[in-house]
């Protein structure tokens, strides 16, 4: 509890960033850190991972999450690990992918760290890794589930409540009551025609907005996801090529073989095998299949499209793909941008070779080889050795999970009232101020870029300033 009357927001990630979203709520009465994310990209970033925390996490008495991203849950053992002793409070589906996600993602981590030692390419005599599935266990058992829609009360001061907001599955925006203001946190936005979820909810009040925005400087492209995918899988094909899609296991999976399934069905392509080599994809789709009312695939549907896919269990089945099965097919891996994971075992294998294609269908973030790839990088450094650039290189960003900037104009076009201050975060420096000026241009709202580790008051709770919207 803290002596101070005032309510102050702390940027400690996703600020100037594209990644590692936490944001803390202090209050007179408790700390509330919204999401609790892992830096991702850039090796300054990466960094800041394994640095201590610059609030202390006992002092935190709640972590809220919007959704299940690795850059937006993946910093939780590291905090349990630390001293974090409050509750995790996230909606069912969010709870179920986070497990999934948070011990694949120690995995990875204990899975490089061996690798590493064995091979000998860190630069560390011992490498560790930031926490284990161990830690991650103990973070789970902190976990609590909390249904959309529905108000929390925290204090007689102090409520919250998550509204849908596309992007993956169990994604929720957060409205929280403070002291007779309203406080919003956006996560990050979906898409108005997802092929898996409905369009996002809007807020209607928010004296404070923190406002995601890393598509605020484009626009998604306007050809349909389904023809254009084609083309590249066809042309792919006709070359004798296999098509590698780096993708998060998550959500865009899903999203692509469901897409697969229907231009097979519909003739648009040959029946070509496709591959789902994560070792959390599978059981992401069966969390899909799970939830039937946070999507919109019929549940009598759901199955059939999941059924010609071939999950990929075992790394021994990863190699024994990638040396003995020589025909053209579809290989769907993690991570989306090529920052670990198996998916580098086929492309160390796949990218010197012009008849191959590799396609990117997702935000490729600084620092990451999807990035250099994305900016026409003629090579690659994978597990410490360069990899020359021959394949096709494809891009599809109408798959997109997160909304472009028409489309985060279009969210926040349905507040009722001017909110007091705008916070842009969770996007790279050029969409983040391209964003920010286009807010001001449009509505005339205050919008603001914060700092990595800023602190700014938003009011004094002994003088509340009730909203029309808390009424």
């Amino acid at each position: 509890m803290s002596n101070s009357s005032l309510v102050k927001i702390n940027f400690l990630g996703a600020a100037g960033t594209v990644t590692g979203s936490k944001h803390l709520l202090q209050t007179p009465e408790m700390n509330i850190l919204v999401d609790c994310g892992l830096f991702q990209g850039l090796k300054p970033l990466r960094n800041l991972n394994w640095e201590h925390l610059s609030f202390p996490p006992e002092a935190i008495n709640y972590v809220i999450l919007t959704h299940a991203h690795l850059d937006h849950c993946g910093y939780l053992p590291k905090l349990v690990k630390s001293g974090f002793k409050g509750s995790i409070i996230m909606t069912p589906p969010t709870a179920d992918l986070a497990k999934l996600i948070l011990l694949d993602s120690a995995g990875l981590q204990e899975e490089e760290a061996e690798y590493a030692r064995r091979k000998g390419y860190s630069k560390h005599e011992n490498p560790q890794p930031l926490y284990t599935q161990e830690d991650v266990h103990h973070a789970l058992g902190l976990f609590q589930y909390q249904e959309d829609n529905e108000w929390v009360v925290l204090s007689d001061n102090i409520r919250f409540r998550f509204k849908r907001v596309g992007h993956i599955l169990g994604a929720c925006f957060v409205e929280m009551d403070c002291y007779g203001r309203r406080i919003v946190f956006s996560g990050d936005i979906g898409r108005q025609a997802s092929v898996l979820f409905p369009p996002p909810l809007r807020p209607e009040y928010a004296d404070f907005l923190l406002m995601e925005s890393t598509y605020g400087n484009r626009l998604h492209s306007k050809v349909p996801a389904l023809d254009q995918l084609a083309e590249i899988i066809n042309e792919c094909y006709q070359r004798k090529g296999n098509l590698l899609i780096p993708s998060f296991a998550v959500g865009r999976a899903q999203e692509l073989m469901v897409l697969i399934e229907q231009l097979k069905r519909t003739d648009k392509i040959p029946d070509i095998p496709v591959y789902l080599d994560t070792p959390m994809g599978e059981e992401a789709t069966e969390i899909l299949r799970k939830f039937p009312d946070w999507h919109k695939i019929p549940r009598t549907e759901c199955d059939s499209f999941f059924v010609n896919i071939r999950m990929v269990k075992k790394l021994d089945e990863t190699f024994n793909i990638i040396e003995h099965n020589k025909q053209p097919k579809i290989v769907i891996a993690a991570s989306g941008m090529l920052t670990g994971g198996r998916v580098l075992h086929y492309l160390k294998e796949y990218i010197g070779n012009e008849h191959n294609t590799i396609l990117l269908v997702g935000y490729q973030a600084e620092g990451t080889r999807g990035r250099a790839l994305h900016a026409g990088s003629h090579e690659l450094k994978m597990h410490g050795q360069y990899f020359n650039v021959v394949a096709q290189i494809r891009e599809l960003d109408t798959l997109s999970a997160h909304a472009d900037q028409g489309e985060l104009l279009n969210w926040i076009s349905g507040l009722k009232q001017k909110p007091e201050r705008i916070f842009i975060v969770h996007g790279e420096s050029d969409a983040a101020y391209a964003f920010s000026n286009k807010i001001r241009d449009v509505f005339g709202f205050n919008s603001i870029i914060p700092s990595l580790k800023q602190e700014v008051i938003l009011f004094d709770s002994n003088k509340p300033l009730p909203s029309p919207g808390l009424s």
